[in-house]
Formats: structure tokens, C-alpha cells, sequence
């Protein structure tokens, strides 16, 4: 196949689909069991992240993407503001930040899929092979169908998007029913929704703002999507009030439903869900539940890796990776090479991720590992949003409302902000047996990830020169 520029890409998303996508996506149900096994104090930590970073992050991607809407987003972005090095780097460590949190997500998928087979399939929630099965054949299917086009891989994201409103409305209405005729499992009294001044508790906090990352994604595609100028940030503040209110209302539901104590990260909402059906005599719910809650975590790995692998493909296209991944299909007019190479390389993290480490605690390093390198590109994101704010502006750009210095204060929040998870991210759970190696596990791979990028840019810089 012969390269081709991004014009030959097809505009195939619409407001709707970005709208699914960006549910599919952004919004996750193992960060509401995640936030409800902290307590009922995560509720004000969901409203504190939501104003410090969310809003933050959104209104900047917002205002960038009706600047600049080209395939690529972040990558462009930092191009702009600080050159190729910051943007390679950029899209460096968001691509590989991804690359742990597809096993990650599939895991609390596989882990929720027990409960619709009952105590018959209990015997499989320790076992590795069957939760890498599971993550290996998903990453396969998402793969495949986004290599086909987004004709067909949107509706994945589509159906996808509905595992998780529709699993959400479903355990406030049984939470609700079941808190009016036998009580709540927590005390919602005021001294338990206030955060303890511990780092235990601070620890959630970079998990809980890792919840509200997503709204990025979209722009990643932006010369796939119609009118991505005005459609972009439509879609988010559509989509960013779903997952806000969802992710809180999903939250109290939760600790209706069971004490925090009870709550794990991989079986958590699954739990929650079968406790309330037993309770309320509706065993019935648990089997079309589990489906939409394997439905969610499908999604969230198929929205991501359809938009994360545009970065690889503009990186291409620039030389800073080999040219192949810059190729686009003749037929099915897509970035075939870099979507399957990333398809190819989050199958191999679920490979390593398993070397001698149960379940669990290979669970906790992958999300430890995707929210630490994962808020590493938001720094040059909110940074470019700062520098930019002395460029030309578009005639039919959004812009912040306040114009250049909201937007800077509003930027230099988020910077503030994932500059605080990033430090949070590093310190294990208390469940940790080895917290020390799991800390050394986080910031060495980590290290090794930034690294391993500014190698290939020096390489590829190189490679550039001697070929102009």
C-alpha cells in the first residue's frame, strides 16, 4: 500500500456517534465500584475533580479542537506550541499510557462476566488464563472491526455506549427501591461524606480524576468526523454531563446497595447489582446486567483504541515513526497498519501483565501504571493551552467564555491538578503486600516508556535529516 495524506480518510462520524463514543469511553463503571470502596466521602471527591480537572480538561480540548481540528489532536496541539520533540513525546507516552488500561478494563469486564453463570463459574475469578483469554480475544475483535473502517467499528462503540447509562439507571432504580423499603448499608451522615486527611483516602483521588479522562479522545480523530469544528464540542457537553451525573449518582447507588467494605475494583458493581436483585426478589436482572456491564468495559477498550492509534498513524506520517503506520488502506480507507500494530502491542501487555502476579495484583500495577504515564500528555496539553492563547483565532472557533485570561487560569488549574494525581498515582493501595516493589514496578516502567520515546524521536530525527 502506498502512503496517502489524511484527506483520503472518510468522515464518518456523526454528533450521535461521538456522543456513544464518548459514553463509551469516558464513562467506566469499575471507577464507580473503585470510588464507592472508598466510602461516601468519594462523593465530594467526584464534584472536586469534576470542577478542577474535567472542566478544565474539557474546556481546553474544547477550544483547541475548534482551532486546530486535524487528525491527531493532542499530537497537533503540542506540535504547535512547543515543537515536534514535545509533540512526539506527547503522543508517545498517551499511546503507551494505553497500552496497560486495555487488560485493565477488559479484566473488570471478564471479572463482572462470572456473575452471569452464578457459583458455577466462581472457580474461574482467580484464574489468569481465563481473564487473559478473555482480554486477548476482545482486543481482537476491536482490532479487526476498526481496521475494517469506523462504518464498523463505531457501532461497536454505539452498542457498547448503552453497558453503561443503562447499567447505571438500573442500579439507582434498584438502589432506590431497595434504600425506601429496607434501608441504606451506609451512614450518609455528615462526618462520613467529609474526605479524612489521610493519604490513604488521597490515594483515590488520582483515580477518581484518571475516571474523568476520555474527552481528549475524540480529537484524536478529527478529520473522521463531520464538521468536527462545531461537532466536537457539542458532543462533549452532551456526553460530560452524562458521565458526571452518572458517575456520582452511580456512586451513592452503589453504597446503598453495600458497605464500602464489601466493594472491590474488578467485581465491585457486578456485586452490587446481584445483592440488590437477591434483596428486591428480581435474580432475573443479573444475566442482562452482566451482559451490559461486559458491554462497558469492551467499550472502553474498543473507543480507545480506535482513537489512541491515530496518534501512531500522524507520528507516521511525520517520519517520527517508521512510514508504514502513516499508510491508509486503498479499500477500507483507514489507518490499517498503525490500528493493527497498536491492536497487536495491547495483546502483548496482557501477555506480560500476567508474568508471575495473581489477578489482583496485576490489575492494580496495570491501572497504576496507565493513570501514572496517562496524566504525563495532559501536561503538555494544558501547557499548549496556555501558549496558544497568543495565536490567530478562527472566526467560527468556540472559545473559553472570559476569553484569553479564563482560559489561562482555567488551563493552569488542570496543569496544577495532574501535576498533584501524577504524584498520588505513584503510592500503592494498602492491600499491597510489596509496596515498595509495586512503587519500583509504576516509576520504572514509566521511566523506561519516556525514555524508550525519546530514543525513537532522536533516532527518527536523525533517520530525518540524513534522508532531507
Amino acid at each position: 500500500m502506498d502512503e496517502k495524506p489524511t484527506s483520503s480518510l472518510v468522515r464518518e462520524l456523526t454528533f450521535r456517534d461521538l456522543v456513544l463514543f464518548y459514553l463509551a469511553g469516558g464513562l467506566s463503571l469499575r471507577w464507580i465500584a473503585t470510588a464507592a470502596a472508598a466510602g461516601p466521602s468519594t462523593v465530594l471527591v467526584w464534584i472536586f475533580a469534576c470542577c478542577f480537572f474535567f472542566v478544565p480538561l474539557a474546556g481546553s480540548v474544547m477550544e483547541l479542537s475548534a482551532r486546530w481540528p486535524q487528525e491527531g489532536g493532542l499530537y497537533v496541539w503540542t506540535q504547535r506550541a512547543f515543537g515536534d520533540f514535545a509533540g512526539f513525546l506527547a503522543a508517545w507516552t498517551y499511546w503507551m499510557s494505553n497500552l496497560p488500561y486495555f487488560p485493565a478494563v477488559l479484566y473488570f469486564g471478564a471479572g463482572s462476566a462470572l456473575f452471569a453463570v452464578g457459583r458455577h463459574g466462581q472457580h474461574l475469578a482467580s484464574s489468569r488464563t481465563y481473564y487473559l483469554l478473555f482480554a486477548l480475544g476482545w482486543l481482537a475483535v476491536i482490532t479487526g472491526l476498526n481496521i475494517l473502517g469506523l462504518k464498523q467499528g463505531k457501532w461497536l462503540n454505539n452498542i457498547c455506549a448503552m453497558g453503561a447509562w443503562t447499567s447505571v439507571t438500573v442500579l439507582v432504580v434498584l438502589a432506590s427501591v431497595a434504600a425506601s423499603t429496607h434501608g441504606v448499608a451506609t451512614d450518609f451522615s455528615l462526618r462520613h461524606l467529609l474526605p479524612h486527611p489521610d493519604l490513604r483516602n488521597a490515594i483515590f483521588w488520582s483515580t477518581i480524576f484518571f475516571a474523568f479522562g476520555g474527552c481528549e479522545t475524540g480529537s484524536f480523530m478529527g478529520e473522521e468526523i463531520q464538521d468536527a469544528r462545531r461537532t466536537i464540542p457539542r458532543a462533549l457537553l452532551f456526553a460530560g454531563a452524562v458521565m458526571t451525573l452518572s458517575y456520582m449518582a452511580g456512586t451513592v447507588a452503589m453504597l446503598v446497595a453495600l458497605p464500602s467494605s464489601s466493594i472491590s475494583g474488578v467485581q465491585g458493581f457486578a456485586r452490587a447489582i446481584e445483592s440488590l436483585s437477591a434483596e428486591l426478589q428480581l435474580r432475573w436482572l443479573v444475566v442482562p446486567v452482566m451482559g451490559l456491564i461486559v458491554l462497558n468495559s469492551v467499550g472502553g477498550a474498543a473507543a480507545f483504541l480506535s482513537s489512541t492509534s491515530r496518534l501512531p498513524f500522524v507520528a507516521g506520517i511525520d517520519r517520527y515513526l517508521p512510514s508504514a503506520f502513516g499508510r491508509i488502506h486503498r479499500r477500507w480507507r483507514t489507518p490499517w497498519v498503525a490500528i493493527g500494530v497498536y491492536g497487536l502491542a495491547g495483546m502483548l501487555c496482557a501477555l506480560l501483565s500476567q508474568a508471575g502476579s495473581t489477578v489482583r495484583s496485576a490489575y492494580d500495577v496495570m491501572v497504576s501504571m496507565s493513570i501514572l504515564t496517562y496524566f504525563i500528555p495532559f501536561l503538555f496539553l494544558f501547557a499548549s493551552m496556555i501558549r496558544l492563547q497568543c495565536g490567530a483565532i478562527p472566526a467560527s472557533a468556540i472559545r473559553i467564555p472570559g476569553g484569553r485570561p479564563a482560559a489561562v487560569v482555567l488551563a493552569s488549574i488542570g496543569l496544577l491538578t495532574t501535576l498533584l494525581t501524577i504524584v498520588l498515582s505513584i503510592v500503592p493501595p494498602d492491600e499491597e503486600p510489596h509496596k515498595l516493589l509495586a512503587m519500583a514496578k509504576v516509576i520504572g516502567s514509566t521511566l523506561f516508556l519516556v525514555g524508550a520515546g525519546v530514543v525513537v524521536y532522536l533516532a527518527s530525527a536523525q533517520r530525518r535529516k540524513q534522508t532531507a
